[in-house]
């Protein structure tokens, strides 16, 4: 039994040391991993630039949302596509939605060429891995000669931070799962029971509380810039108790037949959401004291304008926008991998008609798309080339609709007499981190916004509309907020909480397009028809012009291919299978609902 644990601890926290080979890390403020030939706790520690590899490694390990050559889960697909917001075309490899979701072949003891594949597979993921070294940096940083106790405590509470990003990551996906208080060794007993769903919500909270006291508010230096802050533990706090106090898992009713103390609370409290505005509170006190975070702004009212400056809040690093930001390159083409799988990811017309019109007031669901009652992209043309965007500006942003720009300036090839027209997509195009000009990318160093303001806002509006029963004016003072950036009207006065929840999820949708929010959304409020319902494509075809330049454009909806989901949903897809060989192992790891 032994030998199979120490198996899972090579599988689970990875070697001692990773080669700098490994890492792709050029940042001011990150420095290169530790090296694997010599390395010992005490030459890793001997400096304070030394020990700081360790603590980088940490951060390299941390979940990054975009495909690329270092992170490229679900076959290189993106979680997006396992949502009613996106269908995948790729039909080559081993594409996980296709191939798993769409087919309902999912399971704890797949074949192995769909082995990572999965939108999460428990102990293959770089999870403990971030924990493990951060670990290893909180139990030796007191041997750092060249530091204050000062910045030790800083740094130590950095590395309680990518610990507490890591169990997050994993609460979302798994549930409850066992918590290393410690930096494994191999000459242990490796025995760790799974902790309950409370206890790992207890634990990552417990973390940031821990973290905050001894972190800035925000990285004055900005060779410091993407190291984590007390703005990203208290972000991070408000975002795992939103996540836990939400329906599916603080209920009296189990959201499965299966689920237990590991995989919910099993009760429904209304505590859990206090503890939610708890955090709201003291996030927006701390914001009160010492400024710095708001959400970048248009520099004028045109939709150009709001569109950019909403582009630069999530593609930009080091902007007042930025909560948590995951860097792995400093280089601008590291997202080049996500550029040429983009043409694969295909956006639904379920959600391109969640985007209002550019007023403010929402897009009709019974829009006649064969007789348009007014232009539903572009005005007065049907191309942007001539026309002005009529519809929320974050459309554009997030999604490549007929008769806009693509990659490097080319008419999104989408309308069906375009000479590059792809005809098993879906009639739209992914847009975020692809942007339109190969300029806009150049000398642009990419990041993973994890976390940015717009959340803390909407997770704020959230956690007050749950627990007080009706939304406040301060909770439609946050979400306005979020809705006025881009130049869209204020929410309908005098909701019920019922349909404030629902407009506040659509806000979601619309600003965090590609940012993994609908999937746990999806989730964590128990959306099953959303699930289940049948998702569309539109058939455009350009009129007048030039066929890869028409002056307007015909539409006619069309259903995209079904999901097994359609017809045998089961809520055992809200929690990751756990692969069976690592339940089998022994070690405490039990296995999910339904799985």
């Amino acid at each position: 039994m032994k030998t199979v644990r120490y198996i899972f601890i090579a599988v689970l926290l990875g070697v001692v040391m990773a080669s700098c080979e490994s890492l792709k890390l050029g940042d001011a403020g990150l420095s290169s991993a530790p090296e694997t030939s010599g390395a010992t706790i005490e030459t890793l520690f001997a400096t304070k630039k030394d020990a700081d590899k360790v603590l980088v490694t940490a951060y390299a390990n941390l979940p990054y949302g975009i495909t690329s050559s270092f992170d490229s889960k679900m076959g290189g697909n993106v979680l997006e596509c396992i949502t009613d917001h996106a269908h995948s075309n790729r039909t080559f490899g081993s594409d996980g939605p296709r191939n798993l979701y769409y087919t309902g072949s999912l399971g704890s003891n797949i074949s192995s060429s769909y082995a990572g594949s999965e939108a999460y597979r428990f102990a293959s993921e770089k999870d403990y891995t971030a924990i493990r070294y951060a670990w290893i940096f909180i139990e030796n940083a007191d041997r750092i000669p060249d530091a204050t106790p000062a910045e030790i405590a800083k740094m130590k509470a950095e590395a309680k931070m990518c610990i507490a990003i890591a169990y997050s990551n994993m609460l979302r996906y798994v549930g409850g799962v066992p918590i290393l208080d410690h930096s494994v060794s191999t000459t242990e007993e490796m025995v760790y029971p799974r902790n309950t769903f409370a206890e790992t919500v207890d634990y990552i909270v417990q973390l940031c509380d821990e973290a905050k006291a001894d972190l800035p508010w925000t990285n004055a230096d900005p060779n410091n810039d993407g190291r984590m802050t007390a703005a990203a533990a208290l972000g991070l706090k408000l975002r795992v108790l939103c996540f836990a106090a939400s329906p599916t898992f603080n209920s009296d009713s189990p959201w499965h037949s299966g689920a237990n103390e590991y995989h919910c609370y099993g009760n429904y409290d209304a505590a859990r959401w206090k503890k939610a505005k708890d955090a709201a509170d003291e996030f927006m006190t701390e914001l009160a004291k010492n400024g710095h975070y708001a959400m970048v702004q248009a520099a004028e009212a045109t939709p150009k304008a709001y569109r950019l400056a909403y582009r630069k809040g999530y593609y930009e690093r080091g902007t007042t926008e930025q909560i948590i930001s995951i860097r792995k390159d400093y280089d601008s083409d590291y997202h080049d991998d996500w550029i040429e799988k983009g043409e694969y990811v295909c956006p639904t017309l379920n959600w391109v008609n969640k985007y209002g019109w550019a007023d403010g007031t929402d897009f009709p669901e019974d829009f006649d798309w064969e007789n348009p009652s007014a232009s539903p992209f572009f005005s007065p043309s049907g191309s942007c080339i001539t026309g002005t965007e009529t519809r929320d500006p974050r459309l554009y942003e997030n999604i490549a609709v007929p008769g806009d720009y693509w990659y490097n300036e080319i008419l999104a090839r989408v309308h069906t007499n375009h000479p590059n027209y792809r005809a098993d997509g879906s009639g739209f195009l992914a847009m975020k981190y692809i942007l339109q000009k190969e300029s806009d990318r150049e000398n642009v160093p990419p990041h993973w916004s994890m976390m940015r303001f717009p959340e803390i806002l909407l997770n704020a509006a959230e956690a007050y509309n749950e627990y007080d029963g009706t939304p406040s004016a301060q909770a439609y003072e946050w979400v306005n907020s979020v809705r006025a950036r881009v130049g869209l009207s204020p929410l309908a006065e005098g909701m019920t909480q019922a349909q404030f929840r629902e407009a506040l999820l659509r806000e979601r949708e619309c600003e965090f397009g590609f940012e993994e929010f609908r999937w746990f959304d999806m989730v964590r409020y128990g959306l099953q028809d959303d699930f289940k319902k049948p998702l569309y494509g539109l058939y455009s075809e350009g009129v007048g012009g030039r066929p890869e330049s028409p002056d307007s454009f015909t539409y006619s909806k069309y259903k995209l291919p079904s999901r097994s989901w359609e017809t045998s949903w089961d809520t055992k897809w809200y929690l990751s299978p756990i692969p069976v060989t690592e339940v089998n192992k022994g070690y405490g790891m039990t296995q999910n609902p339904g799985w």
